[in-house]
């Protein structure tokens, strides 16, 4: 009989709200990965996955696995996930990009994979995705710069089977990511909040670690436009900021990126944005922050921790590092 141990960074199914609480919303990617049409989707009372549809989906676990629980944390409801938002292409107030990025089309959609790899190529979101081998879930802690923190059921792929499609040469030390700039069509990008098109960057041994992970859905649901839609960047142990949102290029290159926070404030927003309780904010403590969901409108209070609870999995990308220089 085969035993399978979940890694220590899992957080379980069971802990998620289940996903017959919300309506399937059906996406070309996920139907197109699975190889079936929407005849391999039931509809029934609570809108649940047919099971074929969940067979098909590789890597795609089934939903509230008793043997992994986790009641200490309980991950925060899909229509708060969804409406409260930082994606300043559609709005620089929390609510602003659900109302604002509705319209907003995320299909046809094509990624660029570039710069210093032995495999460069274009191709289309759903594609890729394929090449990924699927979806997998994995429950991640999320917690903002401006202190507030989520805990978010994410669907997608590791980063890491990007990286090794991309097969970066030597000369590759960073990946630097881009974020779709079409002023037309984004209303945020009129503005000069900051500056577009918003830039993200990982190092290569950060982008290759087991947590990074592309986002492609929530609660087993095509991830919104106003969460990124239809990839975004998920680095749990890193600040929220550094999560960019409905990616179109992969650029891997030698030099750190001038990635967009950091530009528009060294002083405020380091290029690492990794999640460290003894590094205030200049304007506020980084000691506690804002759960949302709990406690109340305003969000029950709670500890931070280190690199926001994943200490063990990417400590050893830092060490010998001043973190509280290098934030």
């Amino acid at each position: 009989m085969l035993i399978v141990s979940p890694k220590d960074w899992e957080l379980p199914e069971s802990a998620a709200t289940p996903e017959r609480d919300y309506a399937l919303q059906s996406r070309r990617a996920f139907l197109k990965t699975t190889g079936l049409g929407l005849a391999g989707v039931a509809l029934g009372g609570h809108g649940l996955l047919d099971s074929r549809l969940l067979a098909a989906t590789r890597g795609f676990p089934p939903v509230g696995n008793p043997d992994y629980r986790d009641p200490a944390l309980k991950p925060t409801p899909y229509d708060l996930i969804t409406s409260y938002n930082n994606f300043f292409e559609f709005g620089t107030d929390k609510s602003a990009p659900k109302l604002n990025a509705q319209k907003w089309k995320t299909e046809p959609w094509t990624v660029t994979i570039s710069g210093l790899v032995r495999n460069p190529l274009k191709i289309e979101v759903n594609d890729l995705i394929a090449r990924m081998g699927g979806f997998e879930q994995r429950v991640y802690r999320m917690r903002c710069v401006a202190a507030w923190s989520m805990v978010i059921p994410w669907d997608g792929f590791p980063l890491a089977k990007l990286v090794a499609l991309a097969d970066p040469q030597p000369g590759a030390k960073f990946v630097k990511m881009t974020t779709a700039n079409v002023p037309k069509t984004i209303s945020g990008q009129w503005e000069n909040a900051l500056e577009w098109p918003y830039v993200e960057g990982l190092r290569i041994d950060e982008a290759a670690n087991e947590l990074s992970f592309i986002a492609t859905g929530i609660y087993g649901q095509p991830i919104p436009n106003q969460n990124g839609a239809p990839l975004r960047l998920v680095t749990p142990w890193k600040c929220g900021f550094k999560g960019v949102k409905s990616i179109v290029k992969f650029e891997f290159v030698a030099n750190q990126p001038r990635n967009t926070w950091n530009v528009m404030s060294a002083r405020e927003y380091g290029f690492y944005a990794n999640v460290n309780p003894n590094v205030d904010h200049p304007r506020w403590s980084q000691g506690s922050e804002r759960v949302i969901g709990a406690g109340g409108a305003l969000g029950a209070r709670q500890k931070t921790l280190l690199f926001n609870g994943y200490e063990k999995q990417v400590a050893a990308l830092y060490a010998g590092m001043d973190l509280k220089k290098q934030y």
